[in-house]
């Protein structure tokens, strides 16, 4: 089952042209990635996916059904939920107040205290942080409320943007634990923009390699992490690249 295809995207601000015709697909339960150097346009992808920006051509579906051109709001009814990079939790509330805003679209109430109580069990440091206002978290508390704030929305598919930007060795290994199991515990989808290309290969099914707006590189994990244009956008040439993004996973 096919949830998420893309074909063709164009997206632009004012005159300023960033995806040029993007084509990709998601499958069901499956973890995705797209790596591209700064400024590819990866970040932009995701927005006009879930409906934060409007393409200017191209079509996006879900379940088979257009969905192009639709608002945030209603994508995230559908099960489109993105994590947006830089956590942009709301620092004025409490961690189970932004638990709570993450549920707005439904209507189960008795089913979303029961959610926040599993996003405690499962985000142990959410459970001792219940009380504490947004603004009183590390990163990488910030990054694990952002994570189980979206998982709040009971999502389809999880759109992850950029989630060990800024987070220490030891968080991203966190970070990586809960990505893999958003798809095992939660039964969703994962579509993951990562700079950190070992972060991304050691989770992912398939990959997509985004350079100036445009996919130049696509396949299974092993295929992408030996493709060339890798090497070269990531890592340089030679060996010792290869060992470089395998050591990082």
């Amino acid at each position: 089952m096919m949830p998420l295809e893309v074909e063709h995207l164009r997206t632009a601000y004012g005159p300023v042209v960033v995806n040029r015709d993007v084509s990709l697909t998601v499958h069901q339960h499956e973890i995705v990635t797209i790596l591209g150097p700064n400024g590819a346009g990866k970040s932009t992808l995701l927005r006009a996916i879930s409906g934060l920006l409007r393409p200017r051509n191209g079509v996006i579906r879900f379940d088979g059904k257009k969905v192009t051109g639709r608002p945030a709001a209603q994508m995230a009814a559908l099960g489109v939920v993105m994590v947006p990079e830089g956590r942009h939790i709301f620092p004025d509330l409490t961690v189970q107040e932004n638990l709570r805003l993450g549920a707005y679209c439904r209507k189960d109430r008795d089913a979303v205290e029961e959610d926040i109580r599993l996003m405690e069990s499962y985000f142990h440091v959410l459970a001792t942080k219940r009380g504490a206002k947004g603004s009183n978290l590390s990163g990488g508390q910030q990054q694990m409320l952002a994570i189980a704030r979206g998982l709040m929305a009971r999502p389809r598919i999880l759109l992850l943007d950029e989630p060990s930007l800024g987070l220490s060795p030891l968080l991203i290994k966190d970070v990586r634990a809960v990505i893999m199991d958003v798809r095992a515990k939660f039964s969703a989808a994962v579509l993951l923009v990562e700079q950190n290309a070992g972060l991304a290969l050691a989770v992912a099914d398939r990959g997509y390699l985004l350079q100036h707006g445009d996919i130049v590189a696509s396949g299974v994990i092993a295929e992408l992490r030996d493709n060339r244009l890798m090497h070269e956008l990531y890592l340089g040439h030679g060996r010792s690249g290869k060992a470089s993004i395998r050591g990082n996973q």
